[in-house]
């Protein structure tokens, strides 16, 4: 679905992504580690235009979105997209329903009669009660919010989900539990999912393919097999030392 060829992204002096190329293919969960500071969130912020590349191409379906400056044009290709905000943004003034009801009038055209019903379906995919609805963010837990905001993502439908450091935040049960949701999303609807996390447990739990961000570039993509026996220092360090 996506392919990303030699991107680069600066800002100033600092090169952030100097020749990141990646292939992310259709219905599999492909998860980017990397350390801090390494580009990993302003890799999927170019991916979704959020963030204007400094060079390169990124590929969707075939077509090219880096040059692509037409408002119009620039919204259809961000409805392929839903994006899992690290904290989750929802909106504090907002009750749950409204939460995840809020992009249906803008980035769809499902009548407003019917979006109690989407919230509820949607709820109910990332397991949540149907009276969550009614509570207001600040009433829930860092896991319930996290699965609101896939819930908010959900209910516009998306072919390709982004999520930003899912499970940062979350004690390790519930952690467990975003990840099951992630793979759970991949098996239901077969949305394509992009994963930018610290977290090995989960990168080798839900990943189809893991690609590995240094200094700019992917230095490894390969399978979760592959990552466990790779013999690449860096790598071998970043998988051993946050594997605990």
């Amino acid at each position: 679905m996506i392919e990303i060829k030699h991107l680069q992204k600066t800002f100033g002096e600092r090169k952030v992504l100097q020749d990141v190329n990646l292939t992310i293919p259709d219905g599999k969960v492909t998860t980017i580690l990397g350390g801090s500071g390494t580009g990993k969130s302003t890799l999927i912020k170019c991916m979704m235009r959020l963030m204007d590349a400094t060079g390169g191409q990124i590929l969707v379906n075939g077509r090219d979105i880096t040059k692509e400056n037409n408002p119009l044009r620039l919204s259809v290709i961000r409805r392929h997209f839903g994006y899992l905000f690290q904290e989750g943004a929802l909106f504090d003034s907002m009750t749950v329903g409204e939460n995840v009801s809020f992009g249906l009038e803008y980035l769809t055209d499902a009548p407003k009669a019917d979006y109690p019903k989407i919230v509820k379906e949607k709820l109910a995919m990332v397991g949540l009660q149907p009276e969550v609805a009614d509570l207001n963010p600040s009433e829930l837990s860092g896991g319930m919010r996290k699965r609101v905001s896939l819930a908010r993502v959900l209910a516009v439908s998306p072919s390709c989900i982004l999520y930003d450091e899912p499970t940062t935040g979350l004690d390790p049960i519930m952690s467990d539990i975003i990840s099951d949701l992630i793979l759970e999303m991949k098996h239901k609807i077969g949305v394509t999912s992009v994963v930018i996390t610290h977290d090995m447990h989960s990168a080798f739990k839900i990943s189809d393919h893991i690609a590995f961000l240094y200094e700019g570039r992917i230095m490894l993509h390969g399978t979760p097999e592959e990552f466990r026996k790779t013999d690449n220092p860096y790598v071998r360090q970043f998988v051993d030392g946050s594997s605990h």
